[in-house]
């Protein structure tokens, strides 16, 4: 079995302004294709979600 990188947090809830999950910053097209996304694709994606998250004024909740 292999392992797939995701930078889910299970807080799973679009912003209407940005469009983009709340908790990891991803848009619901690269949600919807991740598992089809390669490893380098998804490891891609995931290095632009902190600056994509911090421009759309995302900030996740503390974490517990």
């Amino acid at each position: 079995m292999s392992t797939t990188s995701s930078p889910c947090i299970r807080l799973c809830v679009i912003d209407p302004a940005s469009r983009l999950c709340e908790g990891c910053g991803r848009s619901l097209q690269e949600i919807a294709q991740w598992a089809r996304l390669s490893e380098a694709e998804r490891l891609a994606v995931m290095a632009l979600l902190p600056e994509r998250r911090k421009a759309a004024g995302l900030v996740r909740p503390p974490s517990p």
